[in-house]
């Protein structure tokens, strides 16, 4: 898999959650953690939506080859969101069917990615 397409994968998947998150907050919350979201909880769930939204979008490739800050955030992202969606689901409480597998797809695009960030910053 070339690193544009890894790079599309992972804004498409991102662009897609934030959709999501700005549709029905509550609904992704349940799905995902097995918990539920009230006032405050459903406000931030769209915020967080425009945010994962604006990521994939930025993040898409617009050329023959995905720009290396699009590389590295989406590493970022990748790498982050597993660790903290594990640490909720060992250590926080957190107890819902989703959780698993969205943890291990952020570490395979976080592991699949590391190689392109790594190549990028020994060529500068």
């Amino acid at each position: 898999m070339t690193t544009r397409m890894l790079v599309a994968l992972s804004s498409a998947i991102e662009a897609a959650t934030g959709v999501a998150l700005i549709a029905d907050p509550t609904f992704v919350v349940r799905v995902l953690l097995g918990a539920g979201l009230s006032g405050a909880g459903i406000a931030v769930g769209r915020v967080g939506g425009l945010g994962l939204l604006s990521l994939g979008l930025a993040c898409w490739p617009g050329g023959d080859d995905a720009t290396a800050q699009a590389t590295r955030a989406l590493f970022t992202y990748n790498l982050l969101a597993a660790v903290y969606l594990g640490y909720l689901r060992v250590g926080g409480g957190f107890d819902s069917y989703l959780l698993w597998p969205a943890c291990a797809l952020h570490a395979l695009l976080a592991v699949l990615l590391a190689r392109p960030v790594y190549e990028g910053v020994r060529q500068q």
